[in-house]
């Protein structure tokens, strides 16, 4: 099911990560020197500082690592509750992405629950959710 929701404004450095989905893909911007992955994306590595980044497809596996229910319907046709939640990804600890947590009860949800990622089309973007392991 399609939720109406807002939509980033996408710039280069933000694209990919915003349009990775139509492949399949979570595009999580990396240094190409150190490896490190930077999210959101910069252009710039704080680890190395080096400015040689580029989208790279992570696994989609992460686990969460906050999370509460909303219960009001802050926008009109938006399905409540709905979970709001930060997931770790599983490549590395400090990648957390303020996401949704789809196809499982609310109440469900839970700190340190694993989940896959999702996507969303939503006009030319693809919104990255995440589901339980169990439902993939």
């Amino acid at each position: 099911m399609t939720v109406p929701r807002p939509l980033p404004a996408t710039d280069r450095d933000t694209e990919a990560f915003w349009k990775g989905g139509g492949e399949g893909k979570l595009l999580i911007e990396r240094c190409n020197a150190c490896h490190y992955l930077i999210h959101p994306p910069t252009g710039f590595c704080p680890q190395c500082e080096s400015r040689d980044t580029a989208p790279h497809a992570v696994s989609g596996r992460g686990v969460v690592t906050s999370c509460t229910v909303n219960h009001k319907q802050w926008m009109p046709d938006l399905p409540v509750p709905y979970v709001l939640a930060l997931v770790s990804l599983e490549e590395q600890d400090d990648v957390r992405l303020a996401t949704n947590i789809v196809d499982c009860d609310p109440e469900s949800v839970f700190i340190g629950m694993k989940v896959t990622v999702r996507f969303e089309q939503s006009q030319d973007l693809w919104v990255p959710l995440f589901a339980p392991e169990t439902a993939a």
